[in-house]
């Protein structure tokens, strides 16, 4: 098997079996394990701000009710993202971080990749040129260290010309309708949950490099390798890297 491919881990939302996920422990412990590249989600405030969070609504991360878009950015930032349902008290008073404060993690870190994605519920609530257009200008500084992401082509395709940077499409399926449009729009990353990939054979090759996600354990990342698969995403960052480095040492 050839390992070599899989050098490249993806921590899913930051470290997030050990912390709450998409808030800056998960992201600070993923560097201190090494890892160099990191994904994110964005939705935008009521006023218009990038704030990172998976969900629009807020009680599973939060345990408050609403949603993102019922609050100004200075309110959502203030509101404890601890995942009680998860982890008790443990990350009492962890806080949801705002785009900005991630990237500022990037100080001192060129070597670090963010995968910035933009989440479509915020594109029908605010318009895709206001959404696409934040996000940009927040990450102007760090552009070179981050890749725009979304299920949404419109997204990232209007990313890659206002930036002109690379982007990549997260795939709803693996259809040959899909394959179509992956060609038409030549993403430099396409991304996929493991779970919606054919049962076999190799991956779609072309000038992108596949990302895919919701991996946790080795055999499944080896095989994917195998098929074409150049980074494998996981929430499980600390217990999959070791196994790589382990396999990586070994050869």
């Amino acid at each position: 098997m050839n390992a070599s491919r899989l050098i490249h881990l993806v921590a899913h939302r930051g470290n997030a079996i050990e912390y709450p996920e998409n808030t800056l422990p998960a992201f600070s412990s993923a560097l201190d394990l090494g890892v160099r590249f990191i994904e994110l989600d964005v939705q935008l405030s009521k006023d218009g701000v990038p704030v990172v969070i998976h969900d629009q609504l807020l009680p599973r991360t939060t345990g408050l009710p609403g949603s993102v878009f019922d609050h100004e950015a200075a309110e959502l930032c203030r509101m404890e993202a601890a995942e009680r349902q998860r982890f008790g008290d443990r990350y009492q008073g962890v806080q949801l971080p705002l785009l900005r404060d991630v990237l500022a993690l990037l100080k001192g870190h060129p070597e670090i990749t963010l995968f910035i994605e933009i989440k479509r519920e915020s594109l029908r609530h605010h318009g895709h040129d206001h959404v696409v257009s934040q996000v940009l200008e927040v990450l102007k500084p760090w552009r070179s260290q981050c890749v725009v992401i979304s299920f949404d082509l419109v997204a990232i395709h209007r990313a890659r010309l206002l930036a002109q940077a690379p982007i990549g499409w997260v795939l709803d399926d693996c259809s040959d309708h899909s394959r179509l449009k992956c060609e038409a729009l030549q993403p430099e990353f396409l991304f996929c949950d493991h779970h919606k990939l054919p049962a076999s054979g190799r991956l779609w090759q072309g000038p992108w490099r596949w990302v895919i996600y919701e991996v946790r354990e080795l055999p499944l990342a080896l095989t994917l390798a195998e098929r074409g698969a150049d980074y494998v995403e996981t929430m499980a960052v600390r217990e999959l890297g070791a196994a790589l480095r382990g396999l990586s040492a070994g050869q």
